[in-house]
C-alpha cells in the first residue's frame, strides 16, 4: 500500500510570507504553493524580445510593462502568478496593503514550455479572464514558430487567431502596437534547441 502525502494548503498571508523569503519563484492556486520551473534560454529570450518591443512601442503612452518576476493577484480564483510578460494601464492597482502585487493587466503574455502549456491555454487562461480589466492574451511556443492571440471583444466573447508564418505583422487591439512575429523569435535557433 502506497502512502498519500497530505498537501497542507496555506492561507494567502502565509504564502506571501514564505515567498519574499524564497529564492525561487512559487504560484499560489487556492491554497496550494506550486514551485515555478526556471525557463529555459529560449523561453527566456522570447520574453524578452516582447517585453522589449513593447517598451519600446508604448514609450511615452500611458502603459507599465512588466517582465517575470511582478506578481499578480486575482482574487476571483485566490492565484498569485508571475505571468511571462505583462501590460497595465496607469494608473497601476496594487494589491491592498502590498506594494509588490499587482491587480490590472490589460495584456498577457505567456511563453508556452512543454510542462505548462496545456496549464497555460486552459486553466490559467480561464482565470486570466475573471480579471475585469484583462483584455488580450497572447501565447507563444518556444520550439516552432507559432503564437496564439486572444481577444476580448464582448462580455464572455473572445476572438482567437494563430500564426505560423514569421513575415506576418500581430497587430495588438488593446494599444494601437504592432509586431512582426519573426521579432519575437529573434535569436532562437530551432535547430539547436536545448
Amino acid at each position: 500500500m502506497i502512502a498519500q502525502t497530505e498537501t497542507k494548503n496555506y492561507t494567502p498571508e502565509e504564502y506571501l510570507e514564505l515567498e519574499i523569503a524564497s529564492e525561487t519563484r512559487n504560484e499560489y492556486r487556492n491554497g496550494e504553493i506550486i514551485p515555478m520551473t526556471g525557463g529555459t534560454p529560449d523561453h527566456n529570450e522570447i520574453a524578452g524580445n516582447l517585453h522589449t518591443l513593447l517598451k519600446f512601442a508604448l514609450k511615452g503612452q500611458s502603459y507599465r510593462i512588466f517582465i517575470t518576476d511582478q506578481r499578480l493577484w486575482i482574487p476571483a480564483v485566490s492565484l498569485y502568478t508571475y505571468p511571462d510578460v505583462m501590460v497595465l494601464q496607469k494608473p497601476i492597482e496594487l494589491q491592498t496593503g502590498r506594494k509588490d502585487t499587482v491587480l490590472n493587466p490589460c495584456f498577457i503574455a505567456e511563453v508556452l514550455s512543454k510542462s505548462t502549456q496545456n496549464y497555460d491555454r486552459s486553466e490559467k487562461f480561464a482565470s486570466y479572464r475573471t480579471i475585469p480589466t484583462f483584455q488580450e492574451y497572447l501565447l507563444i511556443d518556444q520550439y516552432r514558430i507559432h503564437v496564439e492571440h486572444y481577444v476580448k471583444t464582448d462580455v464572455n466573447q473572445w476572438i482567437f487567431s494563430e500564426y505560423d508564418d514569421p513575415n506576418v505583422t500581430l497587430s495588438f487591439s488593446n494599444f494601437e502596437t504592432q509586431i512582426l512575429i519573426a521579432d519575437l523569435y529573434e535569436n532562437i535557433d530551432f535547430n539547436n534547441q536545448y
